[in-house]
């Protein structure tokens, strides 16, 4: 088999989709399953309950190709942005756990949410938030940071990533070079941040860092600019942070993947076609893709730049077989999920009480 064939074979495991609704549509199924998507991410709307979202993840499970299990994945930070609710234990905000100022606690609490997200299925976790809260008009961040400090957010995100991968769910940093001292959001606009390499070195990169060292092995970059690294691309689109630094110069060996490519920081600029193949040269191993029909268009962009020599095969097959060994060693043996009893696992008395003992949580 040529390189090229070989890539276009593996294109679909660079990708990780989203879809509509609480069940698999027989041809969302057939889409995973046909192209070899490597994963997807679930949002509130793809869940009720951890029955219905286990069932959900066994279906989705049940669509892989060959011996390897999809990555199953979810934004599952606490406070504002956490998507399972109903049968989930509510969790607080990172600023209020950064409040208690507990490392240990938060290993143990980290433990705990990825037991719940084990539970119905989930292997990556989008979290935790490595961004320092440097700028108080920050709209995006604020109180989703650990804190305002390098310090602070630096041992709080590692006690996160070491509690969750004692249960054997993924832990993601994010978002690379950091995302604390903006002024827009990235969904709907192109932050650019103005601070030089040597105080991004000090200070933004340093939770990362202190993450990586921790077992972390997945990180999620921003859509934001910054002059002083690349005055062309956004971090999401940029060879020069994500090789020359992430790469090169912090030596991340680890997955890099995109945040949502359907965001307003990436579409209002680069264009629908462009951006995927951007992404995948700059380094990106996989791309998330919030719908269905975005992924399917950027499977298909991306193919026929592989037909049109505007895409390196070389890149594809790097990234899709950094993604399958990681499978290799952190998914498998895959075990089938026990929806029946996966709720007596999730929002349990026991949890609630532990936070309000220790978080002050109501």
């Amino acid at each position: 088999m040529s390189n090229l064939d070989h890539a276009k074979e593996l294109l679909g495991e660079l990708f990780i989709m989203g879809f509509n609704g609480t069940t698999l549509e027989d041809d969302t199924s057939a889409f995973i399953s046909q192209a070899r998507i490597g994963g997807v991410i679930l949002f509130s709307p793809n869940y009720e309950n951890p029955e219905q979202v286990s069932n959900l993840i066994n279906d989705i499970q049940g669509c892989r190709a060959g011996d390897l299990p999809l990555w199953v994945s979810v934004d599952h930070e606490g406070g504002k942005v956490q998507r399972f609710k109903t049968g989930f234990t509510r969790l607080p905000e990172a600023d209020a756990i950064a409040k208690v100022n507990s490392p240990k606690l938060l290993f143990e609490l980290a433990e705990k949410i990825g037991a719940e997200l084990k539970a119905v299925g989930i292997n990556v976790n989008f979290a935790p938030v490595a961004d320092i809260n440097s700028n108080p008009k920050n709209p995006v961040i604020g109180t989703r940071a650990y804190g305002e400090t390098e310090e602070m957010v630096s041992k709080m995100v590692s006690a996160f990533v070491r509690g969750h991968l004692t249960q054997g769910v993924q832990p993601c940093v994010k978002h690379f070079p950091g995302h604390g001292d903006t002024t827009v959001d990235s969904h709907f606009a192109l932050p650019t941040v103005t601070d030089s390499v040597e105080s991004l070195r000090e200070r933004e990169f340093r939770p990362f860092t202190k993450a990586f060292k921790s077992g972390c092995r997945w990180v999620m970059t921003a859509h934001l600019m910054n002059p002083n690294l690349d005055p062309k691309f956004p971090a999401t689109l940029s060879s020069k942070i994500l090789n020359d630094i992430l790469r090169e110069e912090m030596r991340y060996t680890g997955l890099i993947i995109s945040d949502d490519l359907e965001m307003k920081a990436i579409t209002d600029h680069f264009g629908v076609e462009e951006a995927p193949r951007l992404a995948v040269e700059a380094g990106c191993d996989l791309l998330i893709y919030r719908s269905e029909a975005a992924t399917r268009h950027a499977y298909t962009s991306l193919l026929k730049a592989l037909d049109e020599g505007r895409l390196s095969p070389d890149r594809v097959i790097d990234a899709a077989e950094l993604s399958m060994e990681m499978k290799r060693t952190d998914l498998l043996p895959y075990v089938v999920v026990d929806a029946k009893n996966a709720g007596k696992k999730t929002g349990t008395p026991e949890l609630a009480e532990w936070l309000k003992t220790n978080f002050k949580t109501t």
